[in-house]
């Protein structure tokens, strides 16, 4: 099958993992918005020792009308100098579903051994971008590279292989009801996998064990609370040692302590395995406590990007406001 042939036909989400239903498209319908900066990417140089600004998208400004609904995107992207290249990289990737245009020329890169947060407020596109990543949906126009490595272009056989490379953490754990907890984690590996039921066993018995669940294997989800089923996802997405995690806003329905805490679990576990984590979320504390590197999306396309530090003291009247949560700015109940 073409490449061509799976834009029309709907991607099939990877063995062991359920899509949600819900969706980042607006609610309300609009017309495609008009692309009034030609973005250009360009290499910045810098002293040794100084942060590293590995990508700039620079608008053209002339002629730019006071209504312009794209005025407070910068297009300002920094990379911290640690991270040497982009796990993810999103360029000029368009999509809509129908009149509704969700993703409207995106450039995003996701730096390699950080954890990564994409914010923005609710109907953004958010959760589409990860789907784009995993290659449950492909762009209408641009591309996406993982690994360099072009999703919408790759074959089947090619897709399924570079799934593996990823873990996902859906919205409410994404368990099995039919299974109990030691299956629901250890489903990827007997899927995927030729291991024996001994190796098997010690994966899931550490990976449990990590989430603070060591003694809940046998434990039906529907007796876990919320932060279990969570905690319970992330360990199942772990289990195939992935070089990327994804979470698709892991403190939705969850209390300020136990939101605390899984930000905590987050931070622990990525110190100890590594690899590239992007999170979704519009929990503003949230990033404060765990991102390292920021990416502010509205209107379908990246305001600014950089690292934490720098979005958080960033002179961009959309961004502080949005980081701050404060009601007088560029964002309103639109």
């Amino acid at each position: 099958m073409s490449a061509d042939e799976r834009r029309d036909d709907q991607a099939t989400p990877p063995s062991g993992y359920s899509v949600p239903e819900e969706s980042d498209q607006p609610d309300t319908e609009q017309e495609d918005a008009p692309n009034p900066w030609d973005l250009q990417k360009q290499e910045a140089e810098t002293e040794p020792g100084e942060r590293t600004t590995a990508v700039t998208f620079e608008p053209e400004r002339e002629g730019e009308e006071e209504d312009d609904e794209f005025k407070w995107h910068t297009g300002k992207a920094t990379r911290d100098e640690s991270a040497e290249s982009d796990a993810v990289e999103f360029i000029d990737v368009k999509k809509a579903f129908g009149r509704n245009t969700v993703l409207n020329g995106l450039n995003l890169g996701i730096p390699e051994g950080q954890i990564s947060m994409i914010l923005g407020p609710s109907g953004t596109g958010k959760s589409v971008c990860i789907k784009h990543m995993v290659g449950l949906l492909y762009p209408d126009e641009g591309d996406v590279l993982v690994h360099g490595e072009s999703v919408p272009n790759m074959r089947d056989d090619d897709l399924f292989e570079m799934r593996k490379k990823f873990g996902v953490l859906f919205q409410d754990g994404a368990l099995f009801g039919s299974m109990n907890l030691y299956d629901n984690v250890a489903f990827p590996l007997r899927q995927h996998t030729d291991k024996g039921e001994d190796e098997v066993n010690e994966i899931v018995s550490r990976r449990l064990k990590e989430v603070g669940l060591g003694g809940a294997g046998e434990k039906m989800p529907n007796e876990l609370s919320g932060g279990m089923r969570k905690r319970a996802g992330f360990a199942r997405a772990l289990v195939l040692d992935p070089e990327i995690v994804l979470f698709d806003e892991p403190d939705s329905g969850l209390d300020p302590v136990r939101t605390a805490l899984l930000c905590e679990l987050i931070k622990e576990i990525h110190e100890e395995n590594g690899g590239a984590y992007v999170v979704i979320t519009h929990d503003i504390m949230s990033a404060r406590r765990v991102a390292e590197y920021i990416a502010i999306l509205w209107k379908g396309r990246i305001v600014e990007s950089g690292p934490a530090s720098e979005l958080f003291n960033s002179d961009n009247q959309f961004v502080r406001q949005f980081l701050s949560g404060e009601a007088r700015g560029p964002l309103g109940m639109e």
